[in-house]
């Protein structure tokens, strides 16, 4: 009974959990380049190390090393994969360091210093990643694990004591390499949990698409990964700026990715879309009016036609006045998608009016107007954009089947001025695109998309617009230390 009453109770929270709107896949296609772009960005950091000074005494001789910098850094031999437990996992084996330090020795009145090269050689890094949803909703770097370890180091001492450095080499080598070796995990630490950190604040969360409606790209849960790729699910739903706690319940199939080639792979659903839609309807900016010279000459002429006879029995001051044009969206736009291609559906109201100066207006007719768009979807950068184009059309009357018959003639100029008239509008409002969620500096460049019923996937190649250090720099925080990390950050796991 136990075991059923555990199975039924995962049933049912199954049941309720949240469907993803939108899902991206990182494939191992992706790590080539991911590793090339952070390796720089790791020579860098290393760099940086500071090791402390060494001081020593042997017998009679007493010795001080300095003033150690890393000048350089050689990697050799690196893999990047992605690891079912730990996200990423990065390998660094028979790497060297290229060091330079100042030395200073004093045997009884004896003094001998000055500047030497050094260089750490058999250097091994080993370094995990994982990542996870923070109470926001944002993806974080949530621990990171290190092990790190120098075989050996080279000096080529030199000058008047060069044989009591020689026979000193293995205790000031020894030396240095102990502590070299304590200083690699510290910095990769800083490096993963603050810099890596600023970089992924840079995924938009909740932010606002334009003066209407935002995107809540917030993670479902934790990033999943395999042997082969990294899958991510985003709530994807748009909401008013002026209701931003609306949500609309995601009821569309949920978006599967299944292919590999590519280096990622973005899946949008139909709801997606639909909340899209919906957002603006609740904003109230579905809709449009044209009135005087704003409605195409061709269409006023043949409007004034069609409804001259409700027009002369008007007062003889009004029949002269301006023509307005109303269209209103009259309940939220629905998308459907299918291997076919991407439709919309909208319905609207149409109204034609005469506006006399000063007085009130003067309704001539109210119809219905059901309409199908075509939608292309293409990214550029990582921005989504969405070309429309009118399909099918069609206007019936509000009234009755005889006034529907009468409105057959206004179909061709009405479509016409629909597509002359408010398909650029509409095109471009979508051509401004909403962002992705990817870092800042990243772009999708050569995307293919593939529609499926009920979702479509965009697979692309990634592409870095700005260096990784670049966007680093510009995130930096300007504390040293992470405020979130212990006291102490992890050392290293070193050979004794």
């Amino acid at each position: 009974m136990a075991l059923f009453g555990a199975l039924f109770l995962a049933l049912l929270a199954g049941a309720h959990a949240e469907l993803p709107g939108c899902k991206i896949r990182i494939t191992s296609k992706a790590l080539e380049l991911v590793k090339q772009e952070g390796l720089r960005f790791l020579e860098q950091e290393l760099e940086t190390i500071t090791i402390p000074d060494l001081r020593g005494s042997e017998g009679h001789f007493y010795y001080n090393i300095s003033e150690v910098k890393v000048t350089e850094l050689q990697l050799t031999s690196s893999e990047l994969q992605f690891h079912p437990e730990q996200e990423l996992v990065l390998q660094i084996t028979n790497a060297s360091l290229g060091l330079r330090f100042r030395r200073q020795l004093l045997y009884w009145f004896f003094y001998d210093g000055g500047y030497i090269n050094a260089s750490a050689e058999g250097m091994s890094i080993h370094t995990a990643l994982q990542l996870s949803r923070d109470p926001t909703g944002q993806i974080k770097v949530s621990n990171i694990s290190c092990q790190a370890s120098v075989s050996r180091i080279h000096v080529a001492f030199g000058g008047t004591f060069k044989k009591v450095y020689d026979l000193l080499s293995t205790f000031i080598t020894s030396g240095m390499r102990f502590l070299l070796n304590q200083q690699i995990c510290p910095v990769l630490h800083y490096a993963g949990r603050v810099l890596l950190n600023s970089l992924l604040d840079t995924v938009p969360v909740r932010s606002p698409v334009d003066e209407f409606v935002g995107i809540d790209y917030s993670l479902l849960k934790d990033p999943a990964a395999t042997a082969s790729n990294l899958d991510m699910d985003f709530r994807g739903a748009f909401f008013p700026l002026t209701e931003a706690n609306w949500s609309l319940p995601n009821l569309a199939v949920e978006p599967q990715l299944q292919e590999e080639e590519r280096m990622v792979y973005v899946a949008f659903s139909e709801f997606f879309f639909d909340s899209a839609m919906e957002s603006y309807f609740r904003a109230g900016v579905l809709q449009l009016s044209l009135v005087g010279n704003k409605v195409p000459q061709d269409l006023d002429v043949l409007l004034r036609a069609s409804y001259f006879g409700s027009i002369v029995l008007q007062n003889p001051a009004v029949i002269d006045s301006p023509l307005k044009l109303e269209l209103r969206v009259t309940e939220p736009p629905r998308c459907t998608i299918k291997p076919s291609g991407t439709t919309i559906s909208v319905t609207a109201s149409v109204t034609i009016s005469l506006v006399p100066p000063d007085q009130p207006e003067v309704q001539l007719s109210s119809m219905t107007m059901d309409a199908r768009l075509s939608a292309k979807m293409a990214f550029q950068g990582k921005a989504l954009h969405m070309k429309l184009d009118l399909r099918k059309f069609r206007i019936y009357s509000n009234q009755s089947a005889l006034e529907s018959l009468a409105l057959i003639p206004l179909q061709t100029p009405l479509k016409a001025m629909l597509q002359i008239g408010v398909m650029p509008i509409l095109n471009e409002r979508t051509n401004k695109g909403v962002q992705i969620p990817l870092p800042e500096g990243i772009d999708f460049v050569r995307e293919v998309v593939k529609n499926h019923v009920g979702f479509l996937t965009i697979g692309a190649d990634l592409h870095f617009a700005k260096g990784l250090r670049e966007v680093i720099e510009k995130y930096r925080p300007t504390d040293a230390r992470d405020p979130q990390a212990p006291s102490t950050p992890p050392l290293s796991t070193v050979a004794a």
